[in-house]
């Protein structure tokens, strides 16, 4: 009948899709595919050049381990962003050789004699260590509780410093002919970021989107027209390159290389880990337990794959992170088609010689951008941590610290032992084991004591977990000068409400607690606190009587040493708020620029109403109770303590 009713629609079905799940048009797959590949080229095959140089392999043999890692990296990225089953994380991650493996691979095959010799035992290790990674992908992904954004911040803000003296070699020319003094290079390199910062700034919507790519083929043509793009070596090369697994002979297995291997991959782990973070974040997408172990069975399979087709481990690659980060195309499916690209290419060398012939000061200004821009995203992730408790500050500037030292010098790595050079061959590596272990050391070893949140180094350091044991006198007496007051009659009822609301999980919650209990009294309550606050620029401030905080605040303008003029006009306007309103003109001081912006918003908020008057005051008083708080944790810092009292020795 017409009358019955129809089911209504499952309201999954209605969901908005994530922008990473969307499938976009297949010619912007295409573009957007082909600029991810061009991005990604010089990285992906920096590595076989490495070894093969390095282990003395033939030509021929090069030339096959270049398509047989395009092959294997355009797989790999495929089940990373594609999925299959509980592997690969669904996001728009693309798969590289890792540059953790290539000093251990270097030793490895050097140790078993070299050329094809050496490439059977690595790729037994490679084998080996893939399985191993995939079998513990889950148990590692436990571990995420000891990837708080101080961990993962500092790994990806890591990651984009470490990797823009890359970017910086390639602008000068690369690695077969770098000079610095070559103003052709630089115009190149600084050409090309300021085409792609120009696009980005005048155009919207999809040509902004692939603004390295045209960066990228504009700068390859200028080059080309000058005589410093060459392609000669895409009518050299072969149409047809197909490579089959064990391609050199049946895989050898070594334990010492094994062991190496595994080595690489558990450091290589940590790597990915913070990638995965870094695009969840650039891509607004929450990244959990279950993410990470699907990321890292990734790796591990894409690595065994690896090692049966004739190539090397695999990992995220932290360059199209920037990638996705500055162009904001977010689909999956886009480093799908850039997969899709690399398995062409890997078959076709033609194919990958038109993208080689790239010059390096093209590629390096467009790497300049991407780099940065992880840089970028590590600094946002790290804008969430709480730096008023200087175990974070140690924490990061530790490992940024540590980090930039093997960066800038990698020659370090030679003064350890073989099996410590691991470690210190790259910057990130151990900038990220030490994040975690630090993270570990303060947060997780020993009694959590929590940051200080009062008093000063020398005067006795008032902790979050003794904030938790105070009585309510205690708790009044360290936290009361929030509030204004004269002693006995302060708003102790502000601090005591704010007492109840105990236990307090971090020195945010403790300090929303007062705000909370600010906004939810009475209003006689409310009345009587701003009677308390003194009027601007007035003589009880400038004497000290209001009290030191008083001074401190309103001293930042220098209210409390106005010339004769100014003193009158804040004092006219401050009766005249008061024949209003009844109460004080109440102002944060510390937030405003300039003095004469508080006589003008003064007299024009003489017009408001006294409901709107009194919200506005206690607004003015939350963000006053703000900047004292971080006096008190300032105060409790020995770093930013330290700091102060040296400024104060230097200018007397």
């Amino acid at each position: 009948m017409s009358n019955q009713s129809t089911p209504a629609a499952d309201p999954r079905s209605r969901r908005p899709r994530h922008a990473v799940d969307e499938v976009l048009p297949l010619p912007k797959l295409a573009i957007y595919g082909a600029q991810h590949v061009l991005a990604f080229y010089a990285g992906a095959v920096i590595v076989p050049i490495l070894l093969a140089s390095s282990i003395h392999l033939s030509t021929t043999e090069l030339i096959h381990l270049i398509n047989a890692d395009l092959f294997t990296c355009g797989i790999a990225s495929i089940i990373q962003s594609v999925g299959l089953w509980k592997v690969g994380v669904k996001l728009p991650l693309l798969q590289g050789v890792t540059f953790t493996a290539v000093s251990p691979m270097i030793a490895i095959g050097t140790a078993a004699g070299g050329g094809t010799s050496g490439l059977l035992v690595i790729y037994g290790s490679v084998i080996i260590a893939g399985l191993f990674t995939f079998a513990i992908a889950s148990y590692f992904s436990r571990l995420i509780r000891f990837f708080p954004p101080v961990v993962t911040g500092t790994v990806i803000l890591i990651i984009g410093i470490a990797l823009l003296p890359v970017a910086a070699g390639d602008a000068v020319g690369g690695g077969g002919h770098p000079d610095p003094t070559s103003g052709r290079n630089l115009a190149y390199a600084v050409g090309v970021l300021l085409l792609i910062v120009a696009i980005q700034r005048i155009f919207k919507g999809f040509l902004a989107t692939v603004a390295v790519l045209v960066g990228l083929v504009a700068g390859t043509a200028v080059a080309w027209l000058l005589g410093d793009a060459h392609f000669a070596a895409v009518h050299s090369a072969h149409w047809v390159g197909a490579t089959t697994p064990f391609y050199f002979g049946a895989p050898k297995f070594s334990a010492a290389a094994i062991i190496s291997m595994i080595v690489v991959m558990l450091i290589t782990a940590v790597e990915t880990t913070g990638d995965v973070f870094a695009t969840g974040e650039i891509v607004e997408k929450r990244v959990g337990r279950d993410d990470i172990a699907r990321a890292l069975r990734a790796d591990g399979l894409a690595t065994t794959i690896g090692g049966v087709f004739n190539s090397f481990p695999y990992t995220c690659f932290a360059e199209n992170v920037g990638l996705v980060r500055l162009t904001r195309v977010k689909s999956r499916f886009v480093v799908a088609t850039a997969g899709l690209f690399m398995i062409l290419i890997g078959l076709v060398p033609k194919a990958g010689a038109v993208v080689a012939s790239v010059p390096p000061p093209v590629l390096g200004g467009a790497a300049l951008a991407m780099f940065a821009t992880v840089a970028v995203v590590g600094i946002q992730t790290l804008s969430r941590v709480d730096f008023h408790d200087h175990r974070n500050v140690v924490i990061v500037g530790s490992s940024l610290g540590l980090a930039m030292l093997v960066t800038a010098q990698p020659d370090v790595a030679h003064a350890v032992p073989k099996w410590a050079e691991i470690i210190l061959g790259s910057g990130i590596t151990i900038g990220s084991i030490t994040a975690i272990v630090l993270n570990v050391v303060f947060h997780h070893l020993g009694k959590n004591y929590g940051p200080a949140v009062a008093g000063a180094p020398g005067d006795g350091l008032v902790r979050l977990d003794q904030v938790q044991d105070m009585s309510r006198d205690e708790f009044v007496a360290a936290f009361g000068p929030l509030f204004q007051g004269p002693p006995g009659k302060r708003a102790e009822w502000v601090v005591e409400r704010a007492y109840d609301r105990r236990p307090f999980a971090d020195t945010h919650a403790l300090r929303t607690s007062f705000q909370e209990a600010l906004f939810s009294a009475g209003r006689g309550e409310q009345r009587e606190l701003m009677s308390f606050y003194p009027d601007l620029g007035s003589d009880s401030v400038a004497d000290g009587i209001a009290g030191p905080a008083s001074a401190r605040d309103q001293s930042t303008l220098g209210l409390t040493r106005l010339p004769d003029e100014d003193h009158a006009a804040f004092g006219e306007l401050a009766t005249a708020y008061r024949d209003t309103f009844g109460i004080p003109l109440i102002v944060c001081v510390r937030d405003v620029e300039k003095r004469d912006k508080i006589l003008a918003a003064g007299w024009d908020r003489l017009q408001n109403s006294p409901a709107q008057e009194h919200a506005a005051a206690l607004i003015e008083i939350a963000k006053i109770a703000n900047h004292r708080f971080d006096d008190l944790v300032a105060g409790a810092n020995p770093i930013a303590s330290a700091r102060t009292k040296r400024f104060h020795q230097l200018a007397h």
